[in-house]
Parts: C-alpha cells; structure tokens; sequence
C-alpha cells in the first residue's frame, strides 16, 4: 500500500458511513481478496475514502490510494500519471472526489483506461456524508431487478414520451443502433457506473419538446444552485438540440446556456436516462444520487458513445432532472405506461 493507504486507515470517520462503505466494496464492486484496486480520493472527501479503505482492508485486497491534492493542483488539467499507472495494474478503481469545475477532460482521461482495459469502476463525484447515509443504503440487489425489468422493456420501444405536473412534455424516438445499459449499483466491466446506482439509459435518436428541470442540474452548476423547486428550468429542445432555456433565477439561466454551448455537441441531448434506486425518497441537490432518482433525467452533452454507439462527441455532459413522472413506452406491441406521478408500475 502506498502511504496514502496507511494514512487512510488511521483516519477515523463516522460510523453511519460503514453501512454504505461496506455495500460498495462487497456488494457493488464484489471485490476479491485476489485483486487490486486504486482507490482515488481528495482532501474533502478522505473520510468517506477511509470508510471505504477499511472495507477494503477487511476484504484483504491489494490496494493503493492517492489524494489527488498530493499529486497536483486542483482543478486539475490532467488525471495525475501516477494514478492512471497504478489502475494500469488494477482490476477496480474507485472514485472518491469532491469535483472542480473544468476537471471533465481529467475524469475522462481515467475512464479511457477504465474503459480500455474493462475495469470495474465506482464513480462516486461529489459523494457526500448525506448520499453515504441514503442513497449508498439502498438495497442494491433490489434496485437491479427493477433495472433490468426496465431494461427488457426500453430496449423493445421505439418511442418514449414523458410528462410531469409543472409542464414537461417531451418525446424521445429512439435510434435501434445504440445501446441501453444498465447502471443498477451492481457494478461489471460491461459499463463502469456511479455509486449509488439506479438507473438505465441510452443516448436516443431525437428529443424534442419542453423539460421542466424542478430537480437538480449536474456538474459544478448543482453545488452553486441547488434544489430548483422554487425557480425551475425550462428547457425547449427541437431535433435532439436546446433552442431556449428560461429561468427565475437569470444567473443559473445564464451559467446553464454558457455550458450548453462550449462545443458544438454541447447542447446536444447526449443522454436519456430513467432512475430507478427505490432507496432514494427526495432529491438533495447533488446530481451524483438525485440522477438515480425515480423518474427521468436526460444530459446535454457526451452521449458515452463507446457504450451507446453514438458516434458524435462533446466535452461536456451535464444532466437535468425533473420530478414526478409519467412515462409511457411506445413499441410494435402498443404501449405501456411504466410510471405515473413518479411512481413505477412495474415490480421489481
């Protein structure tokens, strides 16, 4: 082990983390004694990094562990090399860190590993004390079954419509060359996935329509803005693009716009997701478990194409959720109404 590693093992942390620390590394991760793991954390999160080391040490793994303020200036430019070598020799990574704005060229950086080598990966950016305590409790096993009943179903539909109270009404047609996965908690080198888990997405064909974003928004901009219940954001998209956002809050308005158009693909619908973690009751305005929230929430941006076969890129991703959904699912065979006011109608 590093000395970060040691260094981990002596910090105390609560004792409410050990519940959600240990689901990740036996239940999530089902880590063997056999393999090795880079554990990857920075100074605010290093407690709930220590929960997770602890559990780690129990497991008797191999493992090494960096914070990354140690090994260069936050926010970082680059993923440092000395963590993208160390997971070159490891099995599983995961990712413990309170993010920085403009570190997504970083994060991609250490999932092209990930993803060229079939890691098993936990990214849990910015975990939190409250998501260790909820989200990370939910039962795993259950939120699987659910996924996958989703799954069997979105895979078979050819169109997607959603509503909800405060106003969206969007459709997404769904392109048959991409791919649906799965990202239930139950983690494979098949897709690495955030902790906690609970949701099944693709990137679709075409979107259009209004998304009233009443949840949460993603990236650097969910920390500043919170809970958007009381000024949500309204999203107009035309053929899979933003053409207009509106919002109470002109400086959310703004930075929202601004990130939507960094690139070319910025303001494209890279993703289409639905939530499916049961343990989650309430968004807490943090995009790594509201995202897992049941309903939908769809991300402007990357569309993850070595998963999905989307074959366009962008630098950006950031996601938006809404609240209390009905979605119905349109295919060859009819349609299904799989959830009405945020509440599934299927069993999991």
């Amino acid at each position: 082990m590093t000395k970060t590693a040691t260094d981990l093992l002596l910090l105390p942390y609560p004792a409410e983390f050990t519940e959600g620390a240990h689901s990740a590394v036996t239940t999530c991760l089902r880590i063997a004694p056999t393999e090795k793991v880079t554990l990857i954390t920075d100074r605010a999160t290093e407690q709930i990094a220590a929960s997770i080391g602890e559990q780690l040490a129990v497991c008797g793994c191999q493992w090494n562990a960096f914070l990354l303020e140690d090994l260069a200036p936050r926010p970082l430019i680059n993923m440092p090399e000395p963590v993208l070598t160390d997971m070159e020799s490891s099995q599983v990574s995961i990712f413990a860190v309170q993010v920085q704005q403009n570190e997504l060229r970083s994060r991609m950086q250490m999932t092209d590993v990930v993803n060229r080598r079939r890691m098993r990966h936990a990214h849990m950016v910015n975990i939190t004390p409250e998501i260790m305590c909820q989200g990370m409790r939910a039962d795993f096993d259950l939120v699987d079954r659910l996924s996958q009943q989703v799954l069997e179903r979105v895979r078979r539909a050819t169109r997607i419509r959603a509503t909800t109270a405060a106003g969206t009404d969007i459709t997404a047609e769904m392109n048959p060359g991409y791919k649906w996965f799965k990202t239930s908690g139950i983690i494979s080198p098949e897709k690495w996935g955030n902790l906690p888990g609970g949701e099944c997405f693709t990137s679709p064909g075409e979107v259009n329509g209004t998304f009233v974003v009443d949840g949460v928004v993603g990236d650097w901009l969910c920390a500043r803005y919170g809970l958007l219940a009381a000024t949500p954001l309204t999203i107009e998209i035309a053929g899979n693009r933003i053409v207009s956002c509106s919002c109470a809050n002109k400086a959310l308005e703004t930075d929202f716009w601004s990130y939507t158009h960094t690139d070319e693909n910025s303001d494209r619908v890279g993703e289409f997701a639905i939530g499916t973690n049961l343990g989650i009751k309430r968004v807490i305005g943090n995009i790594l478990q509201d995202e897992k929230f049941p309903g939908i929430h769809i991300a402007f941006g990357n569309p993850y194409g070595e998963h999905t076969g989307a074959p366009w890129h962008s630098g950006t991703h950031i996601d938006v959720v809404g609240l209390g959904f009905n979605i119905w699912l349109e295919s060859e065979s009819g349609q299904e109404q799989i959830m009405r006011n945020g509440q599934f109608l299927i069993a999991a």
